[in-house]
């Protein structure tokens, strides 16, 4: 009897823990990652972390560490300061997509706009996806790309993929 208590208790755990880590929002899955502590940190300093850990869906092409080292550290400084707050929140909003776009939905759009797609970020600005020399890029609306080089990282409220530079609106 003690070993079907125990067995039982056992199976219990391990589904609550993959249930709770199902439950996880994007922002979750973001504060839980290394390669992403530059941008919660942006995302903290522009108020929109309670927004993205909303219902949504949302697909967010987030930029890594490394993608926000490329820009100038007093830019970037800059940008976290509270009066720009505004400016910041315009950035990371272009990052974000209203909806759950998979790696999958991705490819057969690009496939049906051969090889290229245009989605309006939260912001009210368009991306474009591109397929290029085998590899998904996003162009910004200034002529710049990222490279999305991982896709479909899950959350409870929508998908990131990761990408290697920061995307810019106007």
């Amino acid at each position: 009897m003690k070993k079907l208590v125990l067995i039982l208790t056992i199976l219990m755990t391990v589904a609550l823990s993959k249930n709770v880590a199902a439950q996880e929002t994007i922002v979750d899955v973001a504060v839980g990652n290394e390669d992403f502590s530059t941008l919660v940190t942006a995302l903290t300093a522009a108020d929109l972390v309670g927004a993205l850990q909303g219902d949504g869906p949302f697909t967010v092409f987030a930029p890594t560490n490394s993608a926000f080292a490329k820009i100038d550290s007093n830019a970037l400084n800059s940008l976290l300061e509270e009066k720009n707050q505004k400016a910041l929140a315009n950035i990371l909003t272009y990052h974000v997509v209203s909806g759950n776009l998979t790696a999958t939905d991705v490819v057969a759009a690009l496939k049906k706009g051969n090889g290229m797609v245009e989605l309006e970020a939260l912001n009210g600005q368009v991306l474009t996806v591109m397929q290029k020399d085998g590899k998904i890029w996003l162009k910004d609306v200034n002529g710049n790309y990222s490279e999305i080089v991982a896709t479909d990282v899950m959350g409870s409220n929508g998908v990131i993929h990761v990408i290697d530079t920061v995307v810019m609106p106007k």
